[in-house]
């Protein structure tokens, strides 16, 4: 083989290589990729059925309820403005309460209820995740215009 055609092997070789090593790593990227939801984009339904993604919000006041056989939690997720249901089981965080904030992760079912693989709560006084933040101010922004007109 000529030293020309060796040089065209070895550059298609390493940019096939290239390609598929490309192709596997966003393959992989888009696989673990999961996007937040509020409550209001949800109930708009934005959010997508049968994949998962994030809600976030506060604990809705007295909405916890808990199984007494299992460690299924009920509870609410609300941006103020809109209330989603959650199911969970599992142990939930200590810091885990009615009024704080929260993000589960999970898949929305055909019923409207969010089935969460995952629940994170807030890690002190002052913290709030910033997509569930964001999602609280964008819900008190628009009930405050609705309330306007």
């Amino acid at each position: 083989m000529k030293p020309r055609h060796k040089k065209l092997v070895i550059i298609a070789s390493a940019v096939t290589a290239l390609g598929v090593a490309s192709i596997l790593v966003l393959n992989a990227f888009q696989s673990n990729l999961v996007f937040f939801f509020s409550p209001s984009q949800v109930v708009a339904k934005e959010a997508p059925i049968g994949k998962s993604f994030r809600i976030g919000g506060l604990v809705a006041e007295g909405s916890v309820q808990r199984d007494d056989r299992s460690t299924t939690v009920r509870f609410a997720v609300t941006d103020t403005a809109q209330t989603i249901p959650v199911v969970y089981t599992g142990i939930l965080p200590d810091l885990f309460k009615e009024g704080k904030g929260v993000v589960a992760q999970g898949k929305i079912s055909a019923n409207g209820i969010f089935e969460a693989d995952e629940v994170l709560a807030k890690h002190d006084e002052n913290y709030m995740p910033p997509e569930a933040a964001e999602a609280l101010e964008q819900a008190a922004k628009a009930q405050k215009a609705s309330l306007v007109q």
